[in-house]
């Protein structure tokens, strides 16, 4: 669980000399080098002013191979829109979403005034990401990043989120044990470690938390208060940065929407 609040808008001092390939260890494709690759990687992140404790938490760490399988298998993402909202649930998101709003004005009313964010996205990231909470993920989220910086695929990418939750755990702010979805992913909208230091706004396994949070990276995307967020509006933009997958960004913006009373 995080357990500090955190509000960095200036990029990490870490990251400052990284570069899409400035990390040494060897990446591979399989188990068998994973030993290898934690020796060498541990050794570039105690030279970065990682502790300890830390440092040890990640040799201890196994390879992920339910992460790797889930990371070559994501198919729902090359479905029509129609398709994915209904694999998604989109109905039952759309209508717990409308009951939230209601439920949770007060809530909602915040953060709008503060972020220019409407609940419709934001109810309908929430229940796309975890189902409202209800699925947040089991798997070692430390394990699951460090698998996917040794990966070759991907390698550059989680290189840098796992030197941004090493931060986080040598801070305190998460548990080495910190439990999260297929790609390290964490709380109740699944914020990535780079974003939880970025845009975190305190314990992202509360919901008031997670969705201040999940606002402040909208706004820092460009997000213009009273602006449309469908495709071609100002808004869409910031919805793209949250996901890359076209049908995820479209799924988002149509049943936020519909929470927010369109159809």
């Amino acid at each position: 669980m995080l357990r500090i609040a955190f509000a960095f808008s200036a990029t990490v001092a870490l990251f400052a000399s990284l570069s899409p390939h400035a990390h040494a260890a060897q990446c591979g494709s399989s188990a068998a080098g994973y030993e290898s690759w934690k020796q060498q990687f541990a050794g570039e992140a105690r030279a970065k002013g990682i502790g300890a404790s830390t440092i040890q938490a990640l040799m201890a760490t196994n390879y992920a191979q339910t992460t790797i399988n889930a990371d070559r298998g994501q198919r729902s993402f090359s479905l029509s829109l129609d398709q994915f909202l209904a694999k998604r649930g989109a109905t039952a998101i759309v209508a717990k979403g409308r009951r939230l709003k209601q439920s949770q004005a007060a809530l909602f009313a915040s953060i709008q005034s503060r972020y220019g964010v409407p609940p419709g996205p934001l109810l309908a990231i929430w229940g796309m990401e975890t189902g409202f909470g209800s699925q947040r993920g089991n798997q070692n989220m430390l394990a699951s990043i460090a698998t996917l910086a040794y990966d070759c695929r991907r390698s550059a990418y989680f290189t840098e989120h796992l030197y941004a939750a090493l931060q986080l755990i040598d801070r305190g702010a998460l548990p080495a044990s910190q439990r999260g979805s297929m790609h390290g992913e964490v709380g109740q909208t699944q914020f990535m470690p780079k974003a939880i230091l970025a845009y975190g706004t305190g314990n992202l396994e509360n919901a008031a938390n997670a969705l201040m949070s999940t606002a402040n990276f909208l706004r820092a995307h460009g997000w213009r208060a009273g602006a449309g967020y469908q495709p071609g509006e100002p808004n869409f933009a910031a919805i793209q940065a949250w996901n890359a997958a076209g049908v995820y960004q479209k799924a988002i913006a149509l049943m936020g929407r519909q929470i927010d009373g369109g159809e």
